[in-house]
């Protein structure tokens, strides 16, 4: 029973499925069967897809186009071997068809050899007379080898095809962001702009760029623009409130967020950047309801916990405060910002037994950053412990080698703990380092100012420097 050609594709689906609960046969055309096929795999129901790849080639066994959407399975399966063998017949069939090419480098990139992947995808465009799915399928192996001058070339050939490729368009600036090259992506987007004048996705685009470039009033032009093009786009009200954020502008920036949630459903980010603009005015009480909002909408935001905890720790609530990165930790414990975060409230709470605790976890989750260093370093020094301080130091100097700050401060640790040669060669390396961060030294060990050879070495410092 063949199937009427003009039938549309629901349809067939529809016959095809009944097909496989009863025992009756229908006869579809190759056509119908490769629109059956594509419905299938495109949402995501494979062993379906493959059925109807059997049953097509039971009827149209020659369909170059069925053993294809074959090759296409047995390489989404990882079977590369099986999907070669019916290539390699393929081509003794066809030797000129570009799509037997696109799946050999489908398998080549599934297998990490993308350069393998871009030169038959190469070969496969010049049997094309210029084919946009392979410039798509070029500028995503470009990608993977990093080569993103190549890439951005090839997905502007894609938006040359079809201006309305907003995924081309989106990774020819993604292109254009990792070359940090900001004025040519402002020059393209204005350039794509005279052509489609009401497209909002790249106003919106153009409005990050000028964002980035601390161009604010550009900014916001362009994200009026977009919202001119598309009143109802999310994206453009949340990002025209960061730049009002920016400029200081709360209430507006406030304006522009509670639009995003009226228009659809709320968002964790756009309450804590809704409590950071209350805060920012001085409405604390509306800071925290909207902070509260924010970790109940998405508890795993450790935007949203640090946030909370930094407004209690900011009105030196320091129990509250650790209440609330105590439940940040229990959630996520192995997020270093929460146990940097928890080590400066035990600080402040002078319990330096759990802030020593608290940056050693921070370290040991790959949180290198200096005042990481230094903040351990002065905890230790505050139980005494100059042996495990120096040790901290030392480590952090692998990390800042040219620090004279940190080298000022394991002087200073140095003389603590009475290794005065130690501490004497420290000093001298760090006001080699930079002289005039000596007043660091003064501050952090003010018991030191007097001592007669340390007047003595910043003397002759200072001398042989001038």
């Amino acid at each position: 029973m063949a199937l009427d050609s003009n039938e549309h594709p629901e349809e067939s689906i529809s016959k095809f499925e009944s097909m496989l609960k009863t025992d009756d046969v229908y006869f579809f055309d190759s056509e119908d069967f490769e629109e059956i096929i594509h419905h299938y795999l495109n949402n995501g129901k494979v062993s379906l897809g493959k059925k109807a790849i059997q049953i097509g080639l039971e009827q149209h066994p020659n369909s170059l186009e069925l053993k294809l959407l074959r090759v296409e399975v047995l390489v989404f399966e990882d079977r590369y071997e099986d999907a070669e063998k019916i290539l390699d017949e393929l081509q003794n069939i066809d030797a000129n068809n570009e799509e037997i090419l696109i799946q050999r480098a489908n398998i080549q990139s599934k297998q990490d050899n993308h350069q393998g992947a871009v030169d038959l995808l190469l070969e496969a465009l010049q049997k094309a007379d210029d084919n946009f799915d392979i410039h798509s399928l070029l500028g995503m192996e470009y990608l993977f080898m990093d080569d993103f001058e190549k890439a951005k070339r090839s997905f502007m050939r894609c938006v040359e095809f079809d201006d309305r490729d907003y995924s081309s368009l989106y990774n020819v600036i993604y292109c254009f962001e990792f070359l940090e090259d900001f004025d040519g992506a402002i020059h393209y987007l204005n350039t794509y702009l005279e052509r489609n004048p009401y497209c909002e996705v790249a106003w919106h685009q153009l409005g990050k760029m000028y964002y980035i470039m601390d161009m604010y009033p550009e900014a916001l032009t362009a994200f009026d623009f977009a919202i001119i093009s598309d009143d109802s786009f999310i994206g453009a009200y949340f990002e025209k409130g960061k730049v009002l954020e920016k400029l200081g502008k709360y209430n507006e920036a406030i304006e522009n967020y509670e639009t995003t949630i009226s228009i659809e459903d709320p968002t964790s980010h756009a309450y804590l950047r809704i409590g950071r603009c209350h805060e920012k005015l001085g409405n604390n009480d509306l800071a925290k309801y909207y902070y509260y909002n924010t970790v109940h909408e998405d508890p795993l935001l450790d935007k949203g916990w640090l946030a909370i905890t930094d407004f209690h720790y900011k009105l030196k609530n320091y129990e509250k405060a650790l209440y609330y990165i105590n439940k940040a930790i229990n959630i996520d414990g192995e997020n270093p910002l929460y146990w940097k975060k928890c080590a400066k409230i035990y600080y402040a709470l002078k319990n330096f037994d759990e802030a020593d605790f608290a940056y050693k976890q921070t370290v040991d989750l790959g949180n290198y950053e200096m005042d990481t260093w230094c903040n351990w370093a002065d905890v230790l020094r505050k139980i005494g412990d100059f042996g495990s301080s120096i040790q901290v130091l030392v480590q952090a100097l692998e990390f800042y080698p040219e620090s004279a700050e940190l080298v000022y401060k394991l002087a200073g640790v140095y003389l603590k703990n009475n290794e005065i040669l130690n501490a004497k060669g420290k000093l001298a390396e760090a006001m080699q380092l930079d002289i005039e961060k000596l007043q660091l030294f003064e501050e952090d060990f003010p018991e030191f100012n007097g001592v007669q050879w340390l007047q003595t070495l910043v003397s002759e410092i200072k001398k042989a420097s001038t």
